[in-house]
């Protein structure tokens, strides 16, 4: 059984953003990816869900860069997952320069979706297609919840679009940083780079349902928060440090 999955990354120019640097969600689609391939080896790919009717949907996600890769460079991720906790699949991600030095890292918690239901299910028999890695090292702890960030609220209102969706017909995970960017603004993501991010998706978005923002920025500090119908669909929160030369 493939306990790790590796793969090279090469970064091109439609991955990097205004600054040349890779985009945080080009690298949350390198994870998507990553997990993708390695769940079809292991015997619980998209395809094989979805004769099952089920689907790999993401609960939460912390992501970590020591330094942002460039136009041009190679990229190695890692990723591997851990033993199950009660109905969540903990997933870690590596990325390594040419060097070999630890550029940044992420932990996931996945689910699994009934597609019919759109209700999360037990893990079931998945569970018993994911390597025992507990004899590996996780490069940090389970993601956090976002936590509370009080100050002056930016509020704004946003309806799914086209390239918003993904082929589960809702909102995809990696969306969620380009809204996060966005609403931070061209000047300050000019000047100043994530150094962490903190994912938490409570419910799906779906195309036809208006989403407000709320976006609180204090400090180094951030927070945006999605709501749908005055429940909260996910939470970003995370920290900014000055953009590296």
């Amino acid at each position: 059984m493939m306990k790790t999955y590796e793969e090279q990354i090469r970064i091109l120019t439609r991955d990097c953003d205004v600054n040349g640097q890779w985009r945080i969600s080009a690298i949350l689609e390198s994870m998507q990816e990553a997990a993708g391939a390695h769940s079809y080896l292991l015997g619980c790919g998209r395809d094989e869900l979805l004769k099952k009717n089920m689907v790999w949907v993401l609960s939460r996600i912390e992501l970590r860069m020591n330094r942002y890769p460039r136009i041009g460079e190679t990229v190695t991720l890692s990723t591997f997952p851990m033993p199950t906790r009660i109905c969540f699949f903990p997933r870690y991600y590596i990325f390594l320069d040419k060097d070999g030095e630890m550029i940044g890292k992420a932990g996931t918690l996945w689910l699994l979706m009934d597609t019919e239901t759109r209700h999360m299910l037990p893990p079931g028999d998945i569970a018993h297609l994911i390597p025992d890695n507990r004899d590996l090292t996780v490069p940090m702890n389970l993601p956090a919840t976002v936590g509370q960030l009080q100050g002056d609220e930016f509020v704004s209102v946003h309806s799914p679009v086209y390239t918003d969706l993904d082929v589960n017909g809702h909102v995809n995970n990696t969306r969620y940083a380009d809204w996060l960017c966005n609403i931070l603004g061209t000047e300050t993501m000019t000047r100043s780079e994530p150094e962490a991010v903190i994912l938490n998706y409570n419910h799906e978005i779906l195309p036809d349902q208006q989403v407000t923002l709320r976006r609180v920025l204090k400090d180094e500090q951030f927070r945006l928060t999605g709501y749908v119908n005055d429940a909260i669909a996910f939470d970003i929160g995370g920290s900014l440090r000055a953009r590296q030369a």
